[in-house]
């Protein structure tokens, strides 16, 4: 599939206007390592600074998502506070650090989808399993805590007591009570996870205004972190910002015109 070399810890390729970034570590179950870590913000940091990029699709090459962190290599980094990764500038995957990702990521997990993988997930904004994933956030079998954004977002996706009934226990759950959680939005055929993350994303990149999806998330995430007040004070105002783009200008024609919008994301 085109650029990328076996040996690259997360391959990146363009496809139109889809950035795929697959996990490539697969021996190790794809368990984070430095290279893994370092190679996956580069990853999300050129979905965000490639203008052609629109969309982006995670998924792991192999039979397994992740097998989660490598602990034991990190543990003393962790203990000092040290960030996950050494650039200031560069994307955090999981989304707590740093800069803000402004464009969507559809994730497929298959296999094993252990600890921060699982909140990878939760960072996404479209995720599809396979059939048959074994997911566990089980940091607290290895006497810590999540500290990649589960805390945060599994109650808030899962509801209070859904959540705290794995992260509490640590326990193993399949891809039906993911989809009950809402962890994932569809369960697919083994196989086929990848396939439906790029139809997704493909959609999103071809019916979807690239500036009004990134001004979607924006004012989603928005509601979020600062409250119902700050999103909704925003909304006019940013529609406004929106109707002098090119984009808008298009959308307005081809519905006028009854045709399909051609979006350049200006």
């Amino acid at each position: 599939m085109g650029e990328h070399e076996d040996e690259t810890a997360v391959t990146v390729e363009l496809h139109g206007n889809v950035l795929m970034m697959g996990l490539n570590r697969p021996a190790k179950r794809n368990a984070f390592d430095r290279s893994v870590l370092d190679a996956l913000a580069e990853a999300y940091t050129r979905l965000e600074d490639d203008p052609q990029a629109w969309v982006g699709v995670l998924f792991a090459h192999g039979e397994h998502f992740t097998g989660g962190l490598d602990l034991a290599q990190f543990a003393e980094r962790i203990g000092a506070g040290e960030s996950r990764h050494d650039s200031e500038d560069a994307i955090d995957p999981w989304g707590l650090i740093g800069r803000e990702r402004s464009k969507p990521i559809v994730a497929a997990a298959q296999g094993w989808c252990l600890t921060l993988g699982i909140e990878l997930l939760l960072a996404a904004d479209i995720r599809i399993a396979a059939e048959g994933v074994r997911f566990s956030q089980m940091e607290v079998k290895r006497g810590i805590y999540p500290f990649g954004g589960a805390t945060i977002r599994f109650p808030r996706e899962a509801g209070w007591g859904n959540a705290m009934r794995w992260l509490l226990t640590g326990d193993e759950f399949d891809a039906a009570e993911a989809l009950r959680l809402g962890l994932v939005q569809e369960v697919v055929d083994p196989g086929t996870q990848v396939d439906r993350a790029v139809e997704l994303a493909e959609r999103i990149a071809a019916q979807a205004a690239p500036l009004g999806v990134r001004a979607t998330l924006a004012s989603a995430h928005r509601a979020l972190t600062e409250g119902h007040r700050a999103a909704a004070d925003r909304l006019v105002p940013d529609v406004g910002a929106l109707l002098s783009s090119e984009d808008a200008a298009e959308g307005v024609n081809s519905f006028v015109e009854r045709r399909p919008a051609r979006f350049t994301g200006r």
